[in-house]
């Protein structure tokens, strides 16, 4: 059964059958906002309800920081313009961190339409033991980059499990961003980080929300914040 983690949870990466979670996917699956409108029937005759969808576009991305608490690694979308970037003193977005160990699954700009699928709609896989031996800490996070905010989305499930990015094996823990008042505002999700303790590889949940506009201010903020 999988960990329902609950804001500022810490939890351990080890399986039922007490071996170590090493290998799996930090998946993001959300909604287009469905609405419906009213249109004219059968040459122009009565009224009828059609349903409308509005993509939303949350891009999931994650930093990393060696033992010098030093961003040392990044997947973002290589979407992102490298002049506004550099702004914030960041390098151009890539889809695959350094030795394969971690990699993006690509952009997803709309969002389940018609109800949820049960697949993710944008993947992080991770593989712990490829990762240079200098990293400690892997923070995941979300940017809302439409105009509606996290309140305005029909549902936002965040969860890491064994698999690939197109089959889900067994899900590990999950965690669920509802349309909360909290939210209503906020277009930047930090969700959690990985970090290293004592050799051992933890998962924190952090689920903090901002009014960030950009990556870079979500990323100046983990960098200012968030990395201990």
């Amino acid at each position: 059964m999988a960990i329902k983690l609950e804001k500022g949870q810490r939890i351990n990466l080890e399986k039922s059958d007490g071996k170590k979670l090493t290998e799996f996917c930090v998946g993001v699956n959300w909604g287009a906002i469905e609405y419906q409108v009213e249109k004219s029937g059968f040459l122009g005759f009565g009224k009828k309800l059609e349903t409308v969808s509005s993509d939303v576009d949350l891009d999931l991305s994650c930093v990393m920081f060696d033992t010098n608490k030093q961003l040392c690694d990044h997947l973002y979308s290589p979407l992102y313009k490298p002049e506004i970037l550099a702004k914030f003193g960041l390098p151009t977005g890539k889809l695959v961190s350094a030795n394969n160990a971690l990699k993006h699954s690509g952009d997803d700009r709309e969002g389940d339409k018609g109800g949820d699928d049960g697949l993710d709609n944008e993947i992080i896989s991770v593989n712990l033991p490829a990762l240079n031996a200098n990293v400690e800490q892997i923070f995941f996070f979300l940017n809302n980059v439409g105009k509606e905010d996290f309140s305005q989305i029909p549902y936002a499930k965040i969860r890491m499990y064994e698999g690939t990015p197109t089959k889900v094996v067994n899900v590990y823990a999950e965690y669920n961003v509802v349309a909360e008042s909290q939210y209503k505002g906020k277009k930047a999700l930090i969700m959690g980080k990985l970090y290293k303790k004592d050799g051992e590889w933890k998962f924190n949940a952090i689920g903090d929300a901002y009014e960030d506009q950009f990556l870079g201010q979500t990323i100046q903020r983990i960098v200012q914040s968030y990395v201990k």
